[in-house]
């Protein structure tokens, strides 16, 4: 029996108490564990006083990420509801699960500036934002844990197999309501034949065409993919840089000014053509949808989407259902003749015995 008695022996009351093992190596592992805990300022439940405020989190926060993509877009809008709901002075500590939970309520309740409900993707974005901040908040020692961690998760479960997509005849009629503003038909006619995704396209620069490719380095994906251009935008490409000559680096400059000019001119076209419940991103889903039904196969549409895995092409897999009926019919008359051939041969057997004679 070996007896345990230390100052590091106390109780939550700051008594010293005294432990027994049967055995050495368990005491001494013991005595670790205290001295472990007290160095990390988890011994008797005692832990870091974290001071930090949330604005003190998004102004670091800021600044280290300020160069992502999607910062200009989307972090600096969530940033600032941020500090409108959780308030900018509140401390990191005392921020809860349910102030978060309370937060995603309040999103899902607001209304956009058309007066209407907020989708669950845009609500999810901003709670990733959220959740993505409180991490770096950890990692940063600025916080003790990430409050998201508390609960299960609030993250809106979707439905992703949203095709919606332009119909040979629809297509004509956006496009030429889109000619009004000669930038914008350029645009959606390299959505139409690239499947590019609008950042994408508005971020596109003449050193990444060449060779009849386009080459994308940086996508949502994180991974490089080339794009061939085909005849159509061939053609677009040869009016804009007539028109530019060489004063930008990049293919689209008048939508590089603002994403919400390109936005509201796109929503004009869409309802003077009188095409509803349509999003720009769909014209990506109108190029993978066109090319399924001309005959293309998903694994060609998985690498020209980008798409990590099959399972988000797998969405435009019914439209091949045609394709390979048309496939199949042109096997029609492959076996006919053989069952004819074998009727005819049963029915000329059959006759010749009737006919024949029996011999005496």
């Amino acid at each position: 029996m070996v007896l345990l008695t230390s100052d590091l022996m106390l109780n939550p009351h700051g008594k010293r108490v005294r432990l027994s093992f049967s055995k050495k190596k368990d005491a001494i592992a013991e005595l670790g564990k205290r001295v472990s805990l007290i160095a990390e300022k988890r011994y008797l439940d005692v832990k870091k006083d974290y001071k930090t405020t949330l604005e003190e989190l998004l102004k670091k926060y800021s600044e280290n990420h300020k160069h992502q993509a999607s910062f200009e877009n989307l972090k600096e809008y969530c940033i600032e509801n941020f500090k409108k709901h959780l308030g900018e002075k509140t401390k990191l500590s005392n921020i809860r699960y349910v102030d978060i939970e309370m937060y995603r309520n309040h999103l899902m309740q607001k209304l956009t500036r058309h007066k209407r409900l907020r989708a669950d993707a845009s609500i999810n974005r901003e709670l990733a934002t959220l959740r993505h901040m409180f991490s770096k908040a950890v990692e940063w020692d600025m916080m003790e844990r990430n409050p998201f961690e508390k609960g299960k998760s609030l993250i809106l479960k979707l439905n992703n197999q949203r095709t919606r997509y332009l119909t040979e005849d629809e297509i004509p009629k956006l496009l030429g309501e889109c000619k009004t503003t000669k930038h914008l038909h350029h645009i959606v006619v390299c959505a139409l034949n690239t499947g590019m995704r609008r950042g994408e396209i508005l971020n596109l620069k003449w050193n990444q065409v060449r060779n009849g490719f386009i080459y994308l380095e940086k996508t949502k994906t994180k991974t490089r993919r080339e794009i061939p251009v085909n005849d159509g935008f061939a053609q677009v490409l040869k009016e804009i840089r007539k028109e530019q000559g060489l004063t930008s680096e990049y293919v689209f400059t008048y939508a590089r000014r603002t994403i919400g000019m390109v936005d509201r001119a796109f929503k004009g076209a869409l309802r003077r053509a009188g095409i509803e419940n349509f999003t720009f991103h769909d014209l990506r889903h109108t190029f993978a949808s066109h090319l399924i039904m001309r005959g293309a196969s998903l694994k060609e549409v998985q690498e020209l989407l980008g798409h990590k895995t099959v399972t988000m092409t797998l969405r435009y897999a019914h439209l091949a259902e045609e394709n390979k009926r048309k496939a199949v019919g042109l096997l029609n008359g492959l076996t006919s003749y053989v069952s004819s051939d074998m009727s005819q041969n049963v029915t000329n057997a059959v006759s010749a015995l009737h006919s024949a004679k029996p011999s005496i």
